[in-house]
């Protein structure tokens, strides 16, 4: 199949149309946009990884676990230790997605300094065509209106060829001759400025192919980079989610090795406080000084009181006064 090329599908009818080029020029502007596009929506990604990154690793920093021991310790200090790696990876990232913006940056700011110069000159070009065409045409409009006019002073002149006298024939002929004069003048010129014109034409046609192949070029050039730059972008990410799985599979493997029994061993080991329980406390009678193991199934009935004897009476040896007996030797001391 027969490929397309700009150089072959921009052309024009008239002359002076710029209808073709316009076209180009505008694909090509488009073109430029959409790069600044890429560059910003790169620019972008790579702020929001770089503040992703900056807050990751804030997280890294902060406790956790800090009062554990043996191998979940290890296993979540690895776990803290490869987070901060994933934040260093994703601060990398961003610095190199700015690059990458950078790259396309200086791509796009190179094209328009290579396209300036072309266009530059095909505008000298179309100005000069456009002068010359103008020329050409008052040129043709002068030399048509000279023929006419040559015309028309012959008809006159064969017209009073017997009626006139001889001095009327000689002005006649004057006229004539000066209307063929200036006819044959404005020919001339009018053949010379067509010359010029198809001059003019040649050496825009073939910068103008020239100028398409350039463009041409150009877009090659841009789609093939923005298709690679955008690819590559792509591939950072998919390295990241790589980097990052590794990372966390170094984590996964600590905790392969956290053992259980042995952080609970070594919990026990280095914090036990005696492997002996408490005593029971024991039941005491308040009667009878017995003391007794109370289990759990220790009926809440109170065990029957021994009660000691009634008091003895006091004996009344003188009268309606009382005094309560005491042993014989008690002795009182003065209050």
């Amino acid at each position: 199949m027969r490929e397309l090329h700009f150089k072959d599908y921009f052309w024009n009818g008239e002359l002076t149309s710029t209808g073709g080029y316009d076209c180009i020029i505008q694909h090509l502007n488009d073109g430029r946009r959409t790069c600044k596009e890429i560059e910003d929506f790169m620019k972008a990604r790579a702020s929001i990884e770089e503040k992703y990154g900056k807050e990751l690793l804030g997280l890294s920093k902060k406790v956790c676990g800090h009062n554990e021991m043996n191998t979940l310790k290890r296993s979540l200090d690895m776990f803290k230790l490869q987070t901060e790696h994933v934040s260093l990876s994703h601060l990398q990232l961003a610095q190199t997605m700015r690059d990458e913006a950078k790259k396309l940056e200086d791509f796009r700011e190179r094209q328009k300094e290579a396209r300036k110069k072309v266009e530059q000159q095909m505008d000298a070009l179309h100005k000069q065509r456009a002068t010359q065409f103008k020329k050409t045409m008052e040129s043709k409009k002068s030399y048509e209106q000279k023929c006419r006019d040559k015309e028309e002073t012959e008809q006159n002149m064969n017209r009073n060829a017997t009626t006139s006298n001889v001095k009327q024939q000689e002005k006649l002929l004057t006229k004539t001759q000066q209307a063929k004069q200036n006819a044959e003048e404005a020919d001339r010129l009018y053949m010379h400025n067509v010359s010029v014109l198809g001059k003019t034409r040649e050496d825009w046609q073939k910068e103008h192919i020239k100028a398409c192949e350039v463009f041409e070029k150009q877009e090659v050039e841009r789609i093939n980079t923005l298709r690679n730059m955008v690819w590559t972008h792509l591939n950072q990410l998919s390295q990241q989610c790589v980097t990052s799985d590794e990372l966390h599979e170094e984590v996964r493997k600590s905790f392969e090795q956290c053992d259980i029994q042995e952080d609970i061993e070594h919990f026990v080991n280095l914090r036990r406080t005696g492997d002996k329980p408490p005593a029971p406390v024991l039941y005491e009678n308040f009667y009878s000084g017995q003391r007794v193991s109370v289990g759990p199934s220790f009926s809440r009935t109170a065990p029957p009181i021994t009660r000691r004897g009634p008091l003895p009476n006091p004996t009344n040896t003188e009268g309606d006064v009382i005094y309560s007996t005491v042993d014989p030797g008690y002795s009182a001391l003065p209050y």
